[in-house]
Parts: C-alpha cells; structure tokens; sequence
C-alpha cells in the first residue's frame, strides 16, 4: 500500500493504535478539515461543539473519541484525535529524507567536521570547527559561526544565523529569521553615557526544540542561556541573556522573555506576555495572553493581567471593573448628599 493509492480504514485504525467502528476495507487517500472533506477523506473532532457539522459531513471516516459513537459514521476511537490527526498529516505528506549532500557554493570552514547523510544547500556558511551531525538539513542563507555544534536530524531553514559557540541539540527546527547567539543586551551606565559588557556566554538549545520565524535567542553574559528539551517557541519571541526555559514548554508569539529569568517545565506563555529579569516562574504554569510578569511565581499557577494575578481574583477585579462608572455616580451622589447633610449640621 503507497501513500498514492492510499490506505484501508482498519490499517489507518492500526498505524493510529486505534478502535475502529464501521466499513474498515474503505480506502483512505486524503485527510481534510470537517467542512471541507469530500469521499475518499477522513476529518477529526475533538470537541462536541462540532457535532453539527461532523453530522453534515461527507467525510468517508472520523478520527474522533467515543462520546461521538452514536453517529452513523466510520470511526476511529482515540484518546487524542489532533495528536492521531498530526500522525495521519505525517503519513500521507512527509516526504521521505534523500540526502543531498554538500553543495559546491556552499562555504565550510577549516577543521569542521560534516556529518553523513547531510543537505548543505547553496551559499550556507558554516565557520571553522564547527560540527554538523548526521541528516543534518541546512538550507540557502544560512550562517553558523564558530565552534558551533548542531546535533543529528536537526532542520535549519533559509536565512537563520547561528553564532559562535553556540550548541544545538538532535532534531532541533528552525524557522527562517532565527538569530541564535546576538549579543544579550546589557550596558552599564556611567557620566551619563552607557558602555557595552563584552557577551562572552552562550546559547544551548536541547534536543527536540523547534523555533518560530523571527525568534531571537541572545547568548549569555556569562555562562549559558538554555532551552531545554521538547520546548516550543512561537514566531516572534525574545529570549535574553542567560534566560533558562524548562522542558517541554510552549511560548506563544511575542513574548519577550527579560534576562535571568528562569521558567520550569511544562508551562504555557501567552501571547505577548513579557517578564521582568531575575524571576522565577514554577513548573506547570499558564500565564494568559497580554500579562506582564513582576514577580515569581509558584508552581501550577493560572495568572493574568498586568501585573499578572491568580486568574480568579483576575476575574473578580474584572467584575468590580465594569462596574466602575456605575461605582463613580454612586459615589458623587454620596458626597452630595454629605456635603448637605453637614451644611445641615
């Protein structure tokens, strides 16, 4: 069975580690949004808001969960249907990897070592002894400076520039526009005048990280700014100096992460949010879209709002809010009224 000629339902329910409920010799051979799907296709839900239109359908089968099991439909019974949706994505598009090798105009350093299986497109740059790993794809446009490492599987698209002495972990992503290893902003005032600290650090970014267009990453002062393993970075974010971003986070476009700053494992960053430096936030915090982060935060936290608060008393603040111009007449007719009374008096 090919990709081209697509794949019976029952064989898609054993790739996806499903239960498969309907016709299973039906042949699969695209995947497709709910409203756009035609015969042929399969489509996912994931919430029951879309029973409408998964009724209307005509979509040939459903990724879905079982509370969805009472509609007359082909199914595959799943824990999580877009994680079952994103597999299914992989197999019918990723192309199978065909390395191409080192391109003639492409630069390469004194003493870097190249690893097998590689793709070095045109007029990428790599600096001296620097070490690329195996099935390492580096597009047009691209600069790595110095001593850099980049790990196996990694993929760096067009126009992203690694400095020097930085670490890149194994199947790390990088999208165009990334600059990795600037200088981290730092200045020290005098007379008046503000005088450049020499950014002698540098950037490691663990393995299974991906990087959204246009995020800037600065290298340390000294000693290291982190990513750590399995953390997503939106398009459009700034990390400084000597930030730390535990594993597994997710940090939606725009947020500007201030220096020093220390974020654990598994938290969730809104877009737009911004931290001041030297702050600590836990593990297993949600911070909403918009907040600006003052201070620490403890462990498996739900914050927002600026400065950012626990997401209830955010929302009671919320309420006492629009009632504000009823709360003022309140008022000014209460100081009328005591202003008379003390005339009286």
């Amino acid at each position: 069975m090919t990709k081209t000629t697509g794949i019976k339902l029952k064989d898609l329910a054993k790739l996806l580690v499903g239960e498969l409920s309907g016709d299973g010799e039906i042949l699969i051979t695209g995947i497709s949004g709910i409203r756009e799907a035609k015969e042929g296709d399969i489509t996912f839900v994931s919430h029951q808001k879309y029973k409408p239109e998964l009724e209307k359908t005509n979509a040939s089968a459903v990724i879905a969960t079982k509370e969805f099991k009472d509609l007359n439909k082909n199914f595959i019974f799943v824990d999580n249907p877009y994680f079952a949706f994103s597999k299914i994505l992989k197999y019918f598009y990723e192309k199978e990897y065909k390395p191409k090798g080192v391109d003639p105009k492409a630069v390469v350093g004194n003493n870097t070592v190249i690893g097998k299986d590689v793709s070095i497109y045109p007029l990428a740059v790599i600096g001296d002894n620097a070490r690329i790993g195996d099935r390492v794809v580096i597009y047009s446009g691209v600069y790595i400076g110095d001593n850099t490492v980049i790990g196996d599987d990694s993929l760096i698209y067009p126009n992203v520039t690694i400095r020097e002495n930085v670490v890149i972990g194994k199947r790390v992503i990088l999208h165009s526009g990334i600059v990795i290893g600037s200088d981290g902003f730092g200045y020290a005032t005098d007379k008046g005048r503000h005088n450049k600290i020499p950014q002698i650090g540098s950037v490691v970014i663990e393995d299974d990280v991906e990087l959204g267009a246009n995020v800037t990453v600065d290298r340390a002062t000294l000693g290291k700014t982190v990513i750590k393993r399995g953390t997503k970075v939106d398009n459009l974010v700034q990390i400084a100096h000597n930030v730390v971003i535990g594993e597994d986070s997710i940090i939606v476009a725009q947020a500007g992460v201030s220096g020093s700053t220390e974020v654990g494992n598994h938290c969730v960053i809104g877009g737009q949010v911004g931290f001041v430096d030297h702050i600590k936030i836990g593990d297993n915090v949600m911070i909403g879209a918009q907040s600006g982060v003052m201070s620490d935060v403890e462990p498996n936290q739900v914050i927002l709002g600026s400065p950012a608060i626990p997401h209830k008393d955010w929302l009671r603040a919320q309420a006492v809010y629009q009632k504000l111009p009823e709360m003022r007449k309140r008022i000014v007719d209460l100081e009328k009224r005591l202003a008379e009374l003390e005339k009286k008096a």
